[in-house]
């Protein structure tokens, strides 16, 4: 089944339904379609074999998307917070690729000797074009439909080719097909490169909820178009979610507001238990996935956060910082270093397994093992119950000694301190063990916490081999646009002594 078809569903189920965009002016589902078919000769006819898209998020994308699939070529969503370097070395891989790019970031494109429109020039061109091979045959569902590449956080970014029954796969497999009420509006506020942009625009249309984005966020911009727009769906990655719930004098009424999935990075159970007692009409949903899974795989849902939060169990509380139950059709498995699958509460690395799992990489073939499974790169435990507790990157491991250390278990100790903000905990070379444990705390304004008091928080939570040898305050900590820690630039940092400040 190509995504294409997901879009015929909803043009012929609620074609006249606004699906994109505010509720006065919007695209209606029977409109897109009409401007994907555009699209789709616009592609052909500049003999393009992939759409390059830099720009933000907005109308233009769900429209090139179902444009792309349409014409059997790849959209192919690009970073523009990259640097001219990152920029140049991945549009080279796409030298026949028709660009979407805003002004603002189109000379990349133009470097590259690619034909270049406006998210608005291509919208107005593609209503006003006829697909010559719009009868077509449909592609194959195997067939590539979107290439992401990762956000290079620890290396350089890398290609995800993800096909078009992977994504099918994902969306029949978690939304029913117009299952949202004529009321419903979705809030997306992740930027087009990012897997959950992709999978939003094809879960909302496939549910027949209107998406609308935002495409620079601050705290009191979220909520305003909340409001304004009667959303009542949103999905958010923890740092606006803490930005939100920490910034004083805001109005955090949301009246209209449903249901709120975060993701992307790992949440602090303290914001995520700050905004439960702040929206408590809100249903709470916690998401994981990656790229190469097409999105989510495991989702923690209301019910279990409601219960977490009022429960006075530490095992019943502990599951608010899980990311859930494999979503139907996923496959997990926890496997300790010898390959073998861990036991229940045993951590390892995560392996995953099913028809939306893509692992596959452009010019560097399929990752998947012998048994279809994907190696996620991530360290976790399964739980009794099979509720899955990340704990960070394999590759953030800290090895100390002959005991390998996962900097997730400390950096929630220190985020249960009241006054800090944001942590992060990373492992430094050291000649006598090998690494050393250093953290980064981020504190509320005009507060001041001796570093003394947060590492003894550690030892007596966990125990003097894990507890950080230096922890050092910085006004914020750098992260991607979705949330997550650059680690490499942390340690950088730390390693050339630029941020050292005076501790906590």
């Amino acid at each position: 089944m190509n995504i294409s078809m997901l879009l015929d569903m909803a043009a012929e189920g609620f074609g006249d339904r606004v699906v994109v965009g505010r509720a006065d002016d919007g695209l209606t589902a029977a409109r897109l379609r009409e401007l994907a078919a555009g699209g789709a000769g616009l592609i052909r006819a500049a003999e393009a074999d992939a759409i390059v898209y830099l720009a933000v998020n907005g109308p233009a994308l769900p429209a090139a998307l179902f444009a792309a699939a349409l014409a059997g070529v790849p959209l192919v969503p690009v970073n523009y917070r990259l640097g001219d370097t990152q920029l140049d070395a991945l549009l080279a891989n796409h030298p026949r690729a028709l660009g979407i790019a805003d002004p603002a970031h189109d000379a990349a494109l133009r470097r590259a000797g690619l034909p270049v429109l406006s998210p608005a020039e291509w919208l107005d061109r593609a209503a006003g074009q006829t697909d010559p091979r719009a009868d077509a045959d449909p592609v194959v569902p195997g067939a590539p439909a979107v290439l992401i590449y990762t956000s290079g956080t620890t290396a350089a970014p890398k290609g995800v080719v993800l096909r078009h029954h992977n994504l099918v796969s994902y969306v029949l497999g978690t939304v029913e097909f117009a299952g949202a009420g004529p009321d419903e509006a979705a809030l997306v506020s992740v930027p087009p490169y990012h897997i959950a942009a992709v999978s939003n625009v094809l879960t909302n249309l496939y549910a027949g909820r209107r998406a609308v984005t935002l495409e620079q966020f601050t705290p009191e911009g979220w909520l305003d178009l909340v409001r304004r727009q009667r959303i009542t769906n949103a999905m958010v990655v923890p740092t606006m979610l803490a930005r939100i719930m920490d910034t004083a004098g805001l109005d955090r009424s949301v009246p209209s507001l449903r249901a709120l999935a975060y993701g992307g990075a790992r949440m602090p159970v303290r914001v995520v238990e700050t905004a439960l007692r702040a929206w408590p009409h809100v249903d709470f949903v916690n998401a994981y996935g990656l790229t190469e899974t097409s999105s989510t795989i495991t989702v923690l849902g209301p019910l279990e956060h409601r219960t977490a939060v009022a429960s006075d169990d530490p095992a019943v509380r502990a599951r608010l910082g899980s990311a859930g139950l494999p979503v139907p059709g996923v496959e997990l498995e926890v496997r300790d270093p010898s390959g073998a699958v861990a036991a229940p509460g045993e951590s390892g690395q995560i392996w995953v397994r099913g028809e939306q799992v893509s692992g596959e990489y452009a010019g560097g073939g399929s990752a998947v093992d012998e048994r279809g499974f994907f190696h996620t790169r991530d360290r976790g435990r399964l739980d009794h119950d099979g509720y899955l507790h990340i704990e960070g990157r394999a590759d953030d491991t800290i090895i100390r000694g002959a005991e390998n250390i996962a900097p997730a278990e400390i950096e929630d100790v220190l985020l249960g301190h009241p006054d800090v903000l944001d942590a992060v905990v990373v492992g430094l070379p050291d000649e006598e063990w090998g690494q050393r444990i250093e953290a980064v705390v981020v504190l509320r304004d005009g507060v001041s916490v001796d570093p003394e008091t947060l590492r003894a928080q550690v030892r007596a939570t966990l125990r003097g081999s894990k507890t950080p040898e230096r922890i050092t305050r910085w006004p914020e900590l750098p992260r991607t646009p979705t949330g997550k820690l650059i680690r490499r630039d942390i340690v950088e940092a730390l390693t050339a002594g630029n941020r050292t400040g005076a501790g906590a």
